[in-house]
């Protein structure tokens, strides 16, 4: 069974940076693929980004490319999501998830079946 706790999202003005935070709970967190999701109202879940569990390949959203990073760090169980040149569009609910199968790759959204409980971001215009 895997807990997943989002921090980190705020309000910030159009241009600035956030980073997010997901702690997990699991015992395999080393072998699950993890990734960040956001949904704002009326929109369909987007998986922004993704990271293999071994760290060897990250997935970027068109929409994000450039502006955003995954990271983690095994040793803290911990995900990261750096957001950079945040845009009002960025606006959204931003949740966590691992890949439920260790050592999948999670390159596809049905394959994330743990969830954080997600973390509001805010970008004012």
């Amino acid at each position: 069974q895997v807990q997943l706790v989002e921090s980190g999202g705020g309000l910030v003005q159009a241009g600035g940076s956030l980073r997010l935070s997901c702690i997990a709970s699991g015992r395999t967190f080393s072998r699950n693929s993890m990734g960040w999701f956001r949904q704002a109202p009326g929109k369909e879940r987007e998986r922004v980004a993704s990271i293999f569990w071994n760290g060897g390949s990250m997935y970027y959203a068109d929409s994000v490319k450039g502006r955003f990073t995954i990271s983690r760090d095994n040793a803290k169980n911990t995900v990261y999501l750096q957001m950079n040149s945040l845009k009002p569009e960025d606006t959204a609910v931003y949740y966590c998830a691992a890949v439920g199968q260790i050592f999948g790759l999670g390159r596809n959204d049905r394959e994330y079946t743990y969830w954080g409980q997600g973390t509001q971001v805010t970008v004012s215009s």
